[in-house]
């Protein structure tokens, strides 16, 4: 059985690596980008998430995001964080590589989060570099949703919040969990389609540096014939599962 052969390797492993996309996080209420009730359906993303069209028109570019970001802030973990959370408490788990974006990895308490396409909760401004919580922008900017936000510090609209646009560089997150891949044993890619580069090639390193890797998602993905264990299954399902059998809570 997939899942117990998991829970297994799991147990024995020294140095466990989680890379997570979208899909850890749809059973918190999260939609994702590109599916039939993703994030694009209605809004053009060259418009909304890139950075030619966030300096184009910020007040576009909030006026988009600004419910979106709240329903963000309000989510909360599922047991897919739980567990990954779990095996950090039990010396598993090392770190936890996410392209979300949602905080959700903290909130369920996992320390070690490299967060290779930012977070929603900084934002910095273009110009002075000063910095900004999500939570003051909203007491701020209560009632004033036709407005782009204005720097605290040297009044300019280019505030953005500190996510990799399209047309952006990655972080130096990204070249942390270069590094974390090559040193684990385990490689646990959960709810991502593994189809946007360069993250999707974390796992064919932690292959050539010896690590075993297992996914576990909805839907097939292009690395699953090279995976030492496959589980296409819901991550809930699955999450809960997994705790049982390793006596997570």
């Amino acid at each position: 059985m997939p899942v117990a052969e998991l829970a297994g390797l799991l147990e024995d492993a020294r140095y466990v690596v989680a890379l997570t996309g979208a899909g850890v996080s749809t059973e918190s209420g999260i939609p994702d980008f590109r599916g039939d009730s993703g994030l694009w359906q209605d809004a053009n993303p060259m418009d909304v998430a890139s950075i030619d069209g966030f300096l184009e028109d910020p007040a576009r570019f909030y006026r988009f995001w600004r419910e979106k970001f709240a329903m963000l802030a309000a989510a909360k973990p599922n047991l897919a964080h739980r567990l990954l959370a779990g095996l950090e408490m039990r010396g598993r788990m090392h770190s936890v590589v996410t392209q979300n974006i949602d905080g959700l990895h903290q909130k369920a308490g996992s320390s070690r989060v490299l967060e290779v396409h930012g977070s929603f909760r900084r934002l910095r401004c273009l110009e002075c570099e000063a910095e900004e919580d999500i939570e003051s922008l909203f007491r701020r900017y209560e009632g004033k949703e036709a407005e782009a936000p204005r720097c605290t510090h040297c009044g300019s609209a280019s505030l953005k919040p500190d996510v990799v646009l399209f047309g952006e560089m990655l972080p130096k997150a990204f070249k942390e969990a270069e590094a974390e891949v090559q040193e684990a044993d385990v490689l646990l890619a959960m709810g991502t389609s593994l189809g946007v580069y360069p993250v999707a090639g974390l796992l064919p390193l932690a292959k050539r540096t010896g690590a075993k890797v297992a996914i576990i998602n909805r839907d097939p993905t292009p690395f699953d014939e090279d995976a030492d264990i496959v589980i296409r299954a819901e991550l809930g399902k699955t999450s809960r599962e997994l705790m049982t059998m390793l006596n997570l809570g």
